[in-house]
């Protein structure tokens, strides 16, 4: 097995392509731009909130989204994970 070095331009190139259209994506794809980006200490911030932490599927839209003392909780549809984010003021 050949590892490619990849500049951290290349990387964030590829990160946000990747995230462009992240609901045609499979959990193992996920798993695989997640971990270019923590070798690449590169945050992930926003695109954080487009999948699942748990199971790693993409929010499609159908999930169940409630905002509510200041977070937004959105629960999984594949596994039931609720997750929360403060929204900022």
């Amino acid at each position: 097995m050949v590892n490619k070095k990849i500049s951290k331009n290349d990387a964030k190139e590829k990160i946000t392509n990747f995230f462009e259209n992240i609901r045609r994506k499979t959990p193992a794809e996920i798993k695989k731009i997640k971990r270019l980006a923590a070798n690449q200490k590169i945050s992930l911030k926003n695109e954080k909130k487009l999948f699942c932490s748990s199971c790693l599927t993409p929010f499609s839209g159908g999930e169940k989204i409630r905002i509510k003392n200041g977070f937004l909780t959105t629960t999984c549809r594949t596994c039931g994970t609720i997750k929360r984010v403060k929204l900022k003021k």
